[in-house]
């Protein structure tokens, strides 16, 4: 299915995203902005910005949707990705730091403590830090270590509406999982804002977003972004339909009339995308 005219976008160039590039790969970090090709790469990276994947690149699960490598068995620890992560934040200037992380369904604690480390480093430098996470199998024990990290914001995707979950996603993840990640995440700690992202052009109805953003709602859910589905490969689930400009605005304005305190929504927007905009308000 041919990209309709709304969904070119730059391509990945310019001095301060290749100096960006160069000084990730030499400390050995990863990016979602790589990883998950995701279509805003030139705009972040150009602006000195970057999500970092903590606990490796390779994920333990094989999202459908998703063109992050996948295995069994997830690469080693690297415990001074800490500390070399808070060297980059200081190096570009962030102010705000999204820190995500692939699946680690092979670690006695999926990674729960590693990420807590990271996002301990990044705060004591002085950013703000939303941890975008996975769902440690439902682990409130996992969550409870990072939450105790003290983020700004805890993100899971909820990724696509309930009928979809089981083509789409891991038999491990669930939509009553995911949903569970952020209700206990608000019981943990109540003052902590909630975000989950939904991915739309995969044959989904109107009706079935909407009911998501209800369900997302009555889990206390703080924060919202809507957007298109790409392709990352062939191996991957193809685009059913693609979404005009004006049905994501739309559905901006619902989602915020639903009550959620911060929508982003468009055909290029994913999870970490203006991931700080709600703090500049």
């Amino acid at each position: 299915m041919p990209k309709p005219s709304w969904l070119k976008v730059k391509i990945a160039s310019g001095r301060e995203f290749k100096k960006v590039r160069n000084e990730l790969h030499a400390s050995s970090l990863h990016t979602v902005c790589e990883e998950a090709k995701c279509p805003n790469i030139a705009e972040c990276w150009n602006s000195g910005t970057a999500t970092f994947i903590v606990l490796g690149k390779i994920c333990t699960r094989n999202c459908h949707f998703c063109g992050v490598q996948s295995a069994k068995q997830g690469e080693a620890l690297d415990k001074k990705e800490p500390e070399k992560i808070t060297d980059a934040v200081k190096r570009f200037g962030l102010r705000y730091v999204v820190l995500t992380s692939v699946d680690r369904d092979d670690l006695p604690d999926f990674g729960a403590l590693h990420f807590a480390e990271c996002i301990k480093a990044v705060k004591a430098a002085g950013a703000r830090v939303e941890a975008l996470i996975p769902d440690f199998q439902g682990s409130t024990e996992c969550l409870q270590k990072v939450i105790e990290a003290r983020p700004d914001v805890i993100g899971h995707n909820i990724e696509v509406v309930e009928r979809l979950q089981a083509i789409a996603r891991d038999r491990r993840a669930s939509y009553e999982q995911s949903l569970d990640v952020l209700r206990n995440a608000k019981k943990l700690n109540k003052m902590i804002f909630t975000k989950s992202s939904i991915m739309l052009g995969l044959g989904e109805r109107r009706k079935e977003v909407e009911h998501t953003m209800d369900d997302l709602l009555a889990v206390e859910c703080d924060l919202l972004t809507l957007g298109q589905y790409l392709q990352p490969s062939k191996r991957n689930l193809p685009v059913q339909r693609f979404l005009t400009p004006e049905e994501f605005a739309e559905l901006k304005r619902i989602a915020l009339q639903k009550g959620f305190k911060h929508v982003e929504a468009g055909p290029l927007v994913r999870s970490s995308y203006r991931a700080g905009a709600f703090f500049e308000r």
